[in-house]
């Protein structure tokens, strides 16, 4: 997810509540970069936001994208923004809970997520991307997958920023078995 951050996880709910956070520009093509976009893809960015990422992975690397964003003001804003860009052609915005979304079109995801919402979505991705597929997250791991790569950049004050890559492989699970443990995270009745 690329524009929204977890904050908590609902009582009695698997889905978790999100803000809006929009990644710096510089992040979103240091993590198309690190997912080599091209234009025979179809870029998924959970979470669109303001559309920057299919935007840039449109014009700058000529692909296809579709953002997946459950604010229908933001999607109007990030359709406007596309239209602006001259890439409205090759990138549209859907109003709809990323978990809903079918992925199977997509040979990249993009993801801003906190880790609890990766480990949420990482049974989606490898359920219903194609092997071969790429998922490149921004900051956070996806618990106990592995990525393939992992990349920092330094920003202009000094932060550093993380950037990872995993490829779906054909058995549909990173390690050929069930995941072993979810990351630990305080539960809200602990606050």
């Amino acid at each position: 997810m690329s524009e929204f951050r977890v904050t908590a996880v609902r009582a009695g709910s698997r889905r978790p509540s999100v803000r809006f956070e929009p990644m710096p520009h510089h992040s979103v093509n240091a993590l198309l970069e690190l997912a080599q976009i091209g234009p025979r893809d179809v870029v998924y960015d959970l979470g669109s936001g303001d559309g920057r990422i299919g935007i840039a992975a449109a014009r700058r690397f000529g692909a296809r994208a579709v953002g997946i964003e459950s604010h229908a003001g933001r999607v109007e804003q990030a359709t406007e923004r596309a239209r602006a860009a001259g890439v409205s052609g090759r990138v549209r915005f859907i109003c709809q809970d990323l978990f809903d979304a079918d992925l199977r079109p997509a040979t990249v995801v993009t993801l801003f997520l906190l880790p609890e919402a990766n480990w949420l979505l990482r049974p989606k991705l490898l359920a219903e991307l194609a092997p071969g597929s790429r998922i490149v997250s921004y900051i956070h791991e996806m618990g106990d997958w592995k990525p393939q790569t992992m990349r920092y950049t330094v920003d202009r004050f000094g932060w550093y920023h993380r950037y990872y890559l995993w490829t779906v492989p054909v058995s549909g699970r990173p390690d050929g078995s069930a995941p072993r443990h979810r990351p630990r995270h305080p539960s809200p009745a602990a606050s």
